[in-house]
């Protein structure tokens, strides 16, 4: 199956630039202007082959590993007041209130599993977005990509995310224990034995459910509000198309999207990253339960640090993908455009 979606990749609605259009006040047809990547460019591998996909996933490995691990203080402290909002008040009180307890060099438990699994998630949330995006462009054809783009990445990037947080699971699991029970296990290679021993192998999978309703809602928002920031974006904020900007400057407005497209994904991901932290945290309990347990307003505890974390992680990780692309001069089509085809009928429907 994926010989044959690698040998039909070029002909994605994604993988080379349309003719586009603004829509006048008035609703006629105007004359298109070109957005197309920079002439003469020449890229290390074809869009949609193997090795795009493979350095896709590293470049995901990298966006997610680095950035996640960055932010375990943070995080730390998010979970606590997720977990005990009676003793962690807010992240102000929070930090002071672990750094009192245990010192500063708690601030950095967690990270080995934070690095390993976000890593492990990085290279199947990335690199399988960009095989369902063009396995599903593909299926709907030319013309339905376009018009139907949104929903095209809410499904890309919700297929990705399934196999992501089955990769991330384990991790999560040891990292949320080592992080808010006290007592427990300090280090990755202490913790692995204990949840298995406790728990067996259930003990590193019982919260893929609750990481699927966080991060399937997360992700679809992610990647969808990223794509649809950056196309407006440059139609509408910056002054110049595209392919006239250096890749400096389209690093720029990569980095102004993700975080607009990080704000959103932690609000709507909030409920759900609660439950996932009470859950990990209370042996035997269920989403459900931990859900009546906290409440609606429980369920909020700790989103002004984890719209900060949040934002900023999406932002810098989109950041790192992009330029591991251009680092590795890996095509990068523009935001898909009309295509010709669509504009000749809409014109006949105009006539």
């Amino acid at each position: 199956m994926f010989s044959r979606l690698w040998d039909s990749a070029k002909n994605s609605p994604f993988s080379h630039p349309f003719e586009a259009h603004c829509d006048a006040p008035n609703k006629e047809i105007v004359l298109p202007r070109r957005i197309s990547a920079a002439d003469g460019e020449t890229y290390s591998c074809e869009y949609g082959s193997g090795k795009f996909y493979l350095m896709c996933a590293f470049g995901g490995l990298l966006s997610c590993g680095i950035t996640h691990t960055a932010v375990v203080p943070l995080d730390l402290v998010k979970c606590r007041i997720q977990v005990n909002p009676a003793k962690y008040k807010g992240i102000f009180n929070g930090f002071k209130v672990s750094i009192r307890e245990e010192g500063f060099r708690s601030l950095a438990k967690g990270w080995a599993p934070t690095c390993i699994g976000y890593s492990m998630q990085g290279i199947c949330k990335f690199g399988f977005y960009e095989v369902f995006k063009i396995l599903y462009s593909n299926l709907l054809g030319e013309e339905n990509s376009y018009l139907y783009r949104t929903s095209l990445y809410l499904a890309a990037s919700a297929s990705a995310e399934f196999f992501a947080d089955i990769a991330l699971s384990p991790m999560e699991a040891a990292k949320v224990r080592i992080q808010t029970q006290p007592g427990f296990a300090s280090t990755l290679r202490a913790a692995v034995p204990i949840i298995y021993g406790q728990e067996g192998l259930w003990g590193f999978y019982k919260g893929v459910v609750p990481l699927w309703c966080r991060q399937i809602p997360y992700t679809m928002m992610k990647f969808a509000c990223f794509e649809r920031t950056v196309e407006a974006l440059y139609l509408y904020v910056v002054p110049k198309p595209r392919d006239e900007c250096s890749k400096s400057e389209q690093l720029v407005v990569t980095f102004a999207a993700g975080y607009i497209a990080g704000v959103f994904c932690a609000i709507v991901s909030h409920p759900a990253d609660t439950i996932v932290s009470k859950l990990n945290q209370d042996k035997g309990s269920t989403a459900v339960s931990v859900a009546k347990q906290l409440g609606m307003a429980g369920l909020w505890k700790g989103l002004f640090p984890r719209i900060i974390m949040i934002g900023t992680l999406t932002a810098l990780q989109w950041f790192i993908y992009d330029a591991v692309k251009v680092a590795f001069k890996l095509p990068r089509p523009p935001p898909p455009t009309m295509p010709e085809s669509l504009r000749l009928k809409l014109e006949a429907k105009q006539a």
